[in-house]
């Protein structure tokens, strides 16, 4: 067991900083968790929770005081824009005696993550999920209301992950040696389609669940009525008819950093069951 390290969350009310934190807690590490709501924050006891924003970087200095190592997201206030904040907070990160640095990388090139990896001094790792399995609680609604699952291009491939092991990765490159420099694709252990991923969520709910396939047209109808923004939309299109290569591949990064396989939708439809009931 790595000894015990004091490790800055940011972005730690979400669904990846959350594990990130369960993970830290349960190899015996210290948590300190930012947020910019400390009352709303909801985390394990034994989590120190300091109220702070990555978009005013000069107020992080008491959060990082003592910590050896820092988990970072790209994006930042209340619309989540791309912060431009890195290099201040780096500079503050190496003024507090940080070692490691792993990054949430946001879907493409944000300037943190750029900042970051320009910064020879850290130990840095960047973390690639591809879909997370926690998109699925987006078809809860529709499940307790009608039994159905409403999606287009239904045979498109997916490797997701259970943001479990996102955090689990994570907190192993916040605490270990042998992780700097890395870019870790990180996936669950199989390929799935949403029928798969239908059939998996019904068996685990003990329901039948429909899966209809929707046109383009009609796909792009109902992101509108739910106020997708445009971008949004496209690239919802982009990557569900044309999933890139590395969304549909298993990687094997859990299990070669944790020692342990990566979990399976069937685990997460499991913990997750009563949201679809």
């Amino acid at each position: 067991m790595p000894q015990t390290q004091q490790i800055l969350v940011t972005g730690a009310t979400g669904t990846v900083g959350r594990q990130v934190v369960a993970e830290l807690l349960a190899r015996g590490h210290r948590v300190r968790a930012l947020t910019r709501d400390a009352a709303k924050a909801a985390l394990p006891d034994g989590v120190e929770v300091v109220e702070g924003d990555l978009t005013e970087p000069d107020g992080l200095a008491p959060a990082l005081e003592g910590v050896t190592g820092l988990h970072l997201i790209t994006f930042g206030g209340a619309a989540f824009t791309p912060l431009e904040t890195g290099p201040r907070i780096l500079e503050l990160a190496h003024a507090a005696g940080v070692g490691r640095v792993t990054v949430l990388h946001g879907g493409g090139p944000t300037p943190l993550e750029d900042a970051v990896r320009a910064d020879d001094a850290l130990d840095w790792t960047v973390l690639m999920p591809v879909e997370f399995m926690a998109n699925a609680l987006e078809w809860a609604d529709g499940i307790r209301a009608s039994g159905e699952v409403r999606e287009p291009f239904v045979s498109r491939l997916s490797a997701m992950v259970h943001e479990g092991d996102i955090g689990a990765v994570a907190a192993v490159a916040l605490t270990e040696e042998g992780h700097a420099g890395q870019e870790y694709v990180i996936t669950g252990p199989e390929v799935l389609t949403v029928d798969d991923k239908v059939r998996i969520l019904a068996a685990a709910v003990g329901r039948e669940i429909a899966l209809v396939e929707l046109t383009e047209e009609e796909a792009v109808a109902q992101w509108r009525a739910a106020y997708l923004p445009e971008d949004v939309i496209g690239f919802l299109l982009e990557a569900y008819g044309n999933t890139p290569e590395v969304g549909r591949t298993v990687s094997g990064t859990v299990e070669k950093v944790t020692g342990r396989p990566a979990r399976t939708f069937a685990q997460w439809a499991a913990e997750h069951a009563g949201a679809f009931r």
